[in-house]
């Protein structure tokens, strides 16, 4: 067998959101679920930055029994260039029950004692932007009392 192919990356930049207390649906069949609007945010790395627009954006969070969350999560980012770029995100954030319960009640918690990964998509209109419709980026997610925070990576 040949040697593996190697992964690499390029950091694109940072994903901060702010968010609305969520609306709880409850126990459905696939865990409880949770819509918790998005009511901004901002991103900024070396080649963009800007905003993420208000309204129309959000994560369907289902949560198993051990509080294992599986995100699904869409947002319109606004770059400084004026570009809308539609991003959208599935997710595991994953840890021990107690480290999880911690997170559900908003505290503080180290993010190396959880597991918070995510598969981000992009697809946008804007010709300056157009080298993202063809990637793939993954992101390092933390939960921080303040909104969920993400460093955003291409896979080149």
């Amino acid at each position: 067998m040949d040697a593996p192919l190697p992964l690499n990356t390029e950091f694109l930049f940072r994903l901060s959101l702010s968010v609305a207390a969520p609306q709880v649906v409850g126990p459905t069949r696939s865990g409880t679920l949770r819509i918790v609007p998005v009511t901004g945010g901002t991103f900024e790395g070396p080649r963009l930055r800007g905003e993420v627009a208000a309204g129309g954006a959000g994560d369907w969070l289902r949560v198993e029994p051990d509080g294992t969350t599986h995100l699904d999560v869409r947002l319109t980012l606004r770059e400084s260039g004026g570009g809308l770029i539609y991003c959208q995100y599935t997710g595991l954030r994953a840890g021990s029950p107690e480290v999880m319960e911690r997170l559900g009640r908003g505290e503080a918690v180290e993010p190396a004692a959880y597991y918070f990964r995510t598969a981000v998509r992009f697809e946008t209109g804007a010709a300056d932007l157009a080298w993202l419709n063809r990637l793939i980026a993954v992101g390092v997610g933390q939960r921080p009392p303040t909104g969920p925070v993400y460093d955003i990576y291409a896979i080149l």
